[in-house]
């Protein structure tokens, strides 16, 4: 029996998010490796969860051991949808307190994005950062971070849980 979700854990997963300046399309386009060329950049995209999956270890509480699989469309400031995430969680702490540690992929044009790290306060849906350990194509040996926050609801996405993903390429 799995346990109800109220949330989505993306970012790694566990990852949600409308864009707040720049289209991933064109960000993407002209990202190149933003390292290569010396120059921090960031990309900001809406993730909006299609499917998300727990398998629970001890149905009915949060337990050691406990996983998630999820998968959001990521889109860009006009609502386009500019690529996907497809990640992995695992609980490290049961309990009211949970932690997850998580591994996602960002698809997005021109090449995906490879992120990793640990997700707190999933119940409560806070904000999170988490490494980026690399990439592929325009993303070829990328380096930063991506931060998470969840939004509230939005008409555009109903019944679904929406994150902003900032992702920050150094």
């Amino acid at each position: 029996m799995m346990r109800p979700i109220r949330a989505a854990c993306l970012g790694t997963a566990t990852l949600v998010t409308l864009l707040a300046c720049t289209p991933v399309a064109a960000a993407a386009t002209d990202t190149g490796s933003a390292q290569a060329r010396g120059k921090a950049r960031n990309i900001k995209v809406l993730a909006v969860v299609q499917q998300l999956t727990r398998f629970p270890v001890t149905p009915g509480s949060v337990s050691q051991g406990d996983r998630v699989v999820v998968r959001s469309d990521l889109f860009d400031k006009a609502h386009n949808k500019v690529g996907e995430t497809h990640g992995t969680c695992t609980t490290t702490r049961g309990g009211a307190d949970e932690a997850e540690q998580c591994v996602v992929t960002y698809t997005l044009p021109g090449g995906q994005l490879a992120v990793q790290g640990m997700y707190f306060n999933y119940v409560d849906q806070g904000p999170f950062d988490n490494a980026i350990t690399g990439g592929t194509g325009k993303y070829d040996k990328a380096r930063g971070s991506v931060h998470s926050d969840t939004l509230p609801p939005d008409p555009a996405y109903p019944n679904t849980v929406v994150r902003r993903f900032t992702i920050h390429l150094v």
